[in-house]
């Protein structure tokens, strides 16, 4: 039933996709024309004989019909824009962003093993088995555009070690997949933590222990149970990586899918955004799959659907990090600076740096860097609060549902933000609604997918069986057992989630995406800020500290929620 839900869940994605044109925000016909000749007068006969053309006089189904049989053969249209067939602009964009993913994903992996290697080896020689999630929560929470301008700036340009933008051989992907798969490997040490922890605290490795079995050998069973866990999620953060790689492209200027889909979302050229995001849709769908069998492999005959529905995944702890604190700081800031102007423009004060008229010093107009921090969280925090909530009610209406819209979820959960921002950027334009649309539509899977699992378990129980026998309905059933044993779990789940949802919001705005300038949005703030890092550091510093606070604080408040 799962895999005929995932397979009903891609094909309605597929039809979407391959009905964008009609709902671009404007005439598909106009925009061929105008791209093929500007000059020309767009006259009602001109714009006939080209929606004859591009199969739009004839309905959604056959507009429909058209794009799939033209994809099964591999012609995925005519760029609106150049006018050059699609297909051939996808070639070399495809083989630059595998190798750059196939890269990542070992940089993930490598700093997902150093995050878990001390506790791994503490566990198995019987001591405490805390890990360093608190660290992990704050690589988590950097953005990947950020963490490779940084490394941009120090390896390429002041120090030479390493190209700064292009590609030409693997030296220019070193910095690139690094900033990609460093955040990814954090988020993947938390999942692997949690699952060590599982494994060496069973019973079973205590029997083991006592039986007298090798360290090796018990080590070996950990990680085996551990990695069955680590590597359904490796598939979904692979997926990611791979959509959501379009923000380190940019910084480096790698001309990798994910660059060629924003230019063309930017852009609003429909067909290269297509087969961009089909690519990535089903590049996704393929590592999740893949990570679900490994799942099985590594596991066995003990691993069954009902095992998994059954498995409630853990909330991220945040180790000794203090709960006040960043609540604190982000809060004294916003206080400080919400009275200020963030949008007046002083040429004379350029680029100056912090000081007691300007605690943050000033961007590259003159405008008052704490004012537009302060502005920008209440855009950015407040509208991932709202994304969240939004994600909270969405996560609670399928999930209670028991199964149905599980393959969905699963497929859905592999799907980028940044990849439905494409779609939605090329239709209705880059802008605030865009991004919440497009964080919102992916978001509300992982917390539905707890929901169900918590659901599920709640009606197997023993004391909800004996409730139904003493004649209580199910509206009775569902508030008074299911909903109070759901909700509390999945809204720390989905608080989990916040810091991503507030970097998914800030990256779109720095892809163009999202925020448009002047809005003081704190993904706006680093896009603008970036050409001037090395002469006014300050002007990404703030911001950047900003977001980790965020994060971080999401983090520690959601691990001491009880």
């Amino acid at each position: 039933m799962r895999l005929l839900g995932r397979l009903c869940a891609l094909l309605g994605l597929t039809a979407v996709i391959g009905l964008l044109p009609l709902l671009a925000g404007r005439d598909p016909a106009l925009s061929v024309l105008r791209a093929r000749s500007a000059e020309r007068e767009p006259d009602a006969e001109a714009l006939a004989s080209v929606r004859r053309e591009l199969g739009l006089d004839g309905g959604p189904f056959e507009l429909l019909g058209r794009w799939s049989s033209r994809a099964l053969h591999g012609d995925l249209g005519t760029s609106w824009v150049s006018g050059e067939p699609v297909t051939g602009q996808l070639g070399a964009a495809i083989s630059v962003s595998v190798t750059l993913t196939a890269l990542a994903a070992l940089v993930a992996i490598l700093v997902m093993t150093a995050l878990v290697a001390r506790p791994f080896v503490r566990g198995l020689r019987g001591q405490s088995v805390a890990g360093r999630a608190g660290f992990a929560a704050v690589l988590a929470a950097l953005p990947e555009f950020l963490i490779g301008s940084v490394l941009l700036l120090v390896f390429a340009v002041r120090l030479g070690w390493l190209p700064t933008s292009g590609w030409r051989d693997l030296s220019y992907a070193v910095l690139p997949a690094i900033a990609l798969g460093t955040p990814a490997g954090a988020v993947l040490a938390v999942v692997a933590g949690d699952a060590l922890r599982d494994a060496l605290t069973a019973p079973w490795r205590r029997s083991w222990t006592a039986a007298g079995f090798r360290v090796r050998t018990i080590a070996v069973a950990v990680v085996r149970r551990a990695g069955s866990v680590v590597t359904g999620q490796l598939g979904i953060v692979v997926a990611g990586m791979f959509g959501s790689a379009a923000t380190v492209e940019v910084v480096f200027g790698v001309p990798g899918l994910g660059r060629l889909a924003v230019d063309a979302a930017l852009a609003q050229d429909v067909p290269v955004v297509q087969a961009c995001v089909l690519v990535i849709l089903l590049v996704g769908a393929a590592a999740g799959a893949l990570g679900a069998v490994a799942q099985r492999l590594l596991l066995g005959p003990a691993l069954t659907d009902g095992a998994l529905e059954a498995a409630a995944p853990r909330e991220i702890t945040s180790g000794r990090l203090h709960l006040a604190l960043p609540a604190v700081v982000v809060t004294g800031v916003v206080l400080w600076g919400i009275w200020r102007d963030p949008f007046t423009v002083d040429l004379a004060a350029r680029l100056l740096p912090p000081s007691a008229a300007h605690p943050m010093g000033t961007d590259a107009l003159g405008r008052d860097l704490l004012a537009r921090v302060a502005h920008g969280a209440l855009h950015t925090a407040a509208l991932a609060a709202g994304v969240t909530a939004l994600v909270v009610v969405i996560a609670l209406l399928v999930g209670v549902a028991g199964r149905r819209g599980s393959g969905a979820a699963d497929l859905v959960n592999a799907l980028p933000a940044v990849v439905v921002a494409l779609a939605v950027a090329a239709t209705a334009g880059p802008g605030w609604t865009s991004a919440v649309v497009a964080v919102a539509a992916v978001a509300w899977a992982p917390p539905a997918a707890h929901a169900r699992s918590l659901a599920l378990e709640q009606r197997g129980s023993a004391h909800l069986t004996a409730a139904r026998a003493l004649g209580a309905s199910t509206r009775h059933i569902m508030f008074r057992h299911v909903l109070p044993a759901v909700v509390p779990p999945v809204l720390r789940n989905a608080f989990v989630r916040l810091p991503a949802i507030a970097l998914a919001l800030a990256s779109l705005g720095y892809l163009g995406l999202g925020a448009q300038p002047p809005q003081p949005e704190w993904g706006v703030l680093l896009a603008e800020g970036m050409p001037n890092v090395e002469r006014a550091p300050w002007v990404v510093a703030f911001p950047a500290a900003a977001l980790v606070l965020i994060g971080v604080g999401a983090v520690v408040a959601a691990g001491r929620m009880r």
